[in-house]
């Protein structure tokens, strides 16, 4: 069933079909979180809200774009806001190396050292190289839907990402799709359990 379908569906009533969108996109939704917050526990809990925020406000859905451009960029407003109110707390680190913690039980289970040398890597992009590369080698958005969710011309979007590469050492890009901020199934579970509840 295509997001549409569902969306009509869930609106109609059923409620518990949105169980769906949020499996669909959760690792989407993860990556985004980890590209801009660095700590998984904070992307959770903004990948949560941003499932309430879309829920909510799923009527107003006008399918202009895809419904998947909209989830993110729900995602992308919710993670630049945590990463204010972050700084207005005066504890989020400005040293790009420090914006990563992926030591997390899964991830030593999951990922090994190579793992930690692409996140690492990753991380260490400047946000707005970063974000782009996550959209585009990660999660395989087109041009044409990276340029809609960060609000940038196309062009834009080729330039930042032809950056991100030569940033990168070259050997690293054909490691990297299967590699970084994995979203392991538990993981999964978990957030559908919290927003499934709240809504």
């Amino acid at each position: 069933m295509d997001d549409t379908e569902l969306i009509k569906q869930i609106l109609a009533g059923e409620k518990q079909l949105f169980e769906v969108i949020i499996r669909r996109y959760n690792q989407r939704l993860f990556r985004i979180g980890m590209s801009i917050l660095g700590d998984d526990s904070e992307a959770e809990e903004a990948m949560q809200t941003a499932y309430i925020n879309a829920y909510e406000h799923l009527a107003q859905f006008e399918f202009r774009s895809s419904f998947g451009t909209w989830l993110t960029r729900i995602m992308l407003n919710q993670c630049f806001k945590a990463r204010r109110d972050q700084t207005r707390a005066s504890h989020i680190p400005e040293d790009s190396e420090n914006l990563i913690n992926m030591k997390t039980p899964e991830n030593v289970m999951a990922s090994k050292e190579l793992s930690r040398v692409l996140e690492n890597a990753i991380s260490g992009l400047p946000e707005k190289y970063r974000l782009i590369f996550v959209l585009r080698e990660l999660e395989d958005l087109s041009v044409r839907e990276t340029a809609e969710i960060a609000g940038i011309e196309e062009s834009n979007v080729k330039v930042r990402l032809n950056r991100a590469k030569t940033m990168l050492r070259d050997n690293l890009s054909h490691y990297i799709k299967d590699s970084i901020y994995p979203f392991h199934l538990s993981r999964c579970d978990r957030v559908v359990a919290k927003v499934m509840e709240k809504i």
